[in-house]
């Protein structure tokens, strides 16, 4: 099972993660929010909301409730 082991806010909408397959990438989330027409995940277009993120049950979470899969995260590099 693929986990988010680390992850750290880079600059943008961009976040270098580390993976526990050993995978590390700076995943560019930007084009993701501005396609997702969903409110909840607009509302990570605001920087300050974006980069308020912490890692819990092995990915990355934002105090709104949104979470992208390990699996679609990597498929991002």
């Amino acid at each position: 099972m693929l986990h988010v082991t680390n992850a750290k806010y880079v600059g943008d909408y961009k976040i270098s993660v580390e993976f526990n397959d050993g995978c590390r990438f700076v995943a560019d989330f930007e084009s993701v929010i501005k396609s997702d027409h969903r409110p909840i995940v607009q509302q990570l277009a605001d920087i300050n909301i974006f980069k308020d993120f912490t890692l819990q049950a092995h990915s990355i979470t934002w105090p709104n409730g949104v979470d992208f899969a390990p699996e679609f995260i990597k498929s991002l590099q």
